[in-house]
């Protein structure tokens, strides 16, 4: 192995590779399948507000005019996932143990990151707050009545908020990957389902045509700079954000990628089961990517089809309430006033408490991991581990509900969040190429389209990172 690609030093961390727990990859595409599950994880974090607000709101803005790049937003990001994930499951380490073996500054990434995942339970706190605004809604009367038998005659809502906090700590207690990832799937499942028939449920009036489909493929965007932004702002928040890139890859880990595969070594049997195992987790990314993809399209071509017209090109209201209202009327052709209301109360509790519930047991994961590779408890132990991940689950609601009742802004508490993750997605992919180039196994790497494909999406991320941080940094 040449100098330039030599792996970085061992990590002994009992998940990932015993002797006895190697097995051999599926060898059919339907044994594959049933291995899949860590990118449905990410899919239920990323359907989220991103999707619901600023995939529609550039729908409504320009039309279908843009759909390509709603596409490209989403199958871009996969490569520098796949890379991340590529180096956990060949070399048995987690992604902070590669970001801190770079040189220079691997140490300060592993850091930032940690920083940047605690700014974002600010995006948590806003969750669980629009998660109570959301319930009050649909039960006002209960929220009032149990929300003032607990003293919150002024804020009613955050009894919802305590109710959410509470259970999703139970839930994650156990520490189970299986409870994380069949909870997730019915989300997604659900609600993609729910949204795609209402595209296809479309009255003539405003059903979608061929020729605005072609339209949409054009490749072009109009020279207009409120479209400009809105397209911008949707290519950065969609798809594969900063949180997601960073614990993919500790999802495959406990899935059992690099376990099955076992310790690298030297031989050909070691690399056969690289390579097989490696095929399992594209296959998991790439359909987790046509999953979140059909969801954010449809979500586009509501938006493009309903509110384009509706709204005369203005997109969506600031405002949270008349968003809402406006929202409900991207339903309405389907589904009806009264069941477009509760579809969409009921849905953004769905997308929210996903991303709520994923987000929370990823950040768990990686700051248990944060806390071992800076040595504050042995490498080795899986009991600490344990420990560290269950603490951190529990406390991180705990955490983003007392930010919300401290701030009271769920509006400028997504802004820092999403500030902090737009600032560390150039960091991420930029590592994620160094790890490819110096500290991949060249037996498993990919080839020269791969890498191609892999610089475009790193100088995507660098562009729709800046981009982002530098017009949500004006905001403060």
């Amino acid at each position: 192995m040449s100098r330039t690609n030599s792996p970085a030093p061992a990590v002994d961390d009992p998940r990932l590779g015993q002797v006895d727990q190697i097995q051999e990859p599926p060898p059919t595409l339907g044994k594959a399948l049933r291995q899949i599950g860590p990118g449905l994880i990410l899919a239920a974090a990323i359907v989220g507000t991103g999707e619901l607000i600023a995939t529609t709101h550039a729908g409504a803005k320009a039309g279908f005019v843009i759909l390509w790049l709603v596409i490209i937003s989403c199958f871009i990001k996969v490569f520098v996932q796949v890379e991340l994930g590529r180096f956990a499951v060949s070399s048995g380490q987690t992604t902070f143990s590669g970001f801190r073996s770079l040189p220079g500054p691997g140490p300060l990434l592993v850091w930032w990151c940690a920083v940047m995942l605690l700014v974002t339970q600010l995006q948590i706190g806003a969750m669980i707050a629009g998660i109570g605004q959301a319930a009050s809604m649909i039960l006002p009367r209960v929220t009032v009545l149990l929300g003032g038998s607990l003293g919150l005659n002024e804020r009613p809502e955050l009894f919802w908020g305590v109710l959410v906090t509470a259970l999703t700590a139970g839930m994650l207690w156990t520490g189970s990957y299986r409870l994380v990832e069949r909870t997730m799937t019915a989300f997604v499942a659900v609600f993609t389902l729910m949204t795609v028939l209402c595209v296809l449920l479309l009255p003539p009036d405003v059903a979608i045509r061929w020729d605005q489909l072609a339209e949409g493929l054009t490749f072009r965007i109009p020279n207009d700079p409120t479209i400009i932004m809105a397209a911008l702002a949707m290519f950065g928040i969609t798809g594969v954000g900063a949180t997601e890139l960073l614990s993919y890859p500790y999802w495959c880990m406990e899935k059992g990628y690099a376990r099955s595969t076992g310790p690298r070594d030297d031989s050909a049997a070691w690399t056969r089961r690289a390579r097989g195992w490696m095929r399992v987790m594209q296959l998991d990314a790439w359909i987790s990517m046509v999953v979140y993809t059909i969801a954010t399209v449809a979500f586009f071509l509501l938006g493009a089809a309903v509110l384009h017209n509706q709204t005369e090109a203005g997109g969506l209201p600031d405002r949270v309430d008349e968003m809402i209202l406006t929202l409900v009327q991207m339903y309405e052709p389907a589904l009806g006033p009264t069941a477009a209301r509760w579809f969409l109360v009921l849905g953004a509790i769905a997308v929210l408490y996903s991303t709520l519930f994923a987000a929370t047991a990823g950040t768990g994961r990686l700051l248990a991991d944060f806390l071992r590779v800076c040595g504050y408890y042995p490498s080795d132990s899986e009991e600490y581990r344990r420990k560290w991940v269950r603490f951190f689950c529990v406390a991180l609601p705990i955490f983003g509900l007392l930010l919300y009742m401290g701030l009271g802004s769920p509006v400028r508490m997504v802004t820092l969040g999403g500030l902090m993750q737009a600032i560390t997605l150039p960091l991420i992919a930029s590592a994620a190429v160094f790890l490819r180039y110096r500290r991949s196994d060249p037996r498993v790497t990919a080839g020269k389209l791969w890498d191609i494909l892999l610089w475009i999406s790193m100088l995507g991320l660098i562009f729709a990172g800046g981009y982002l941080g530098a017009s949500q940094l004006d905001l403060f």
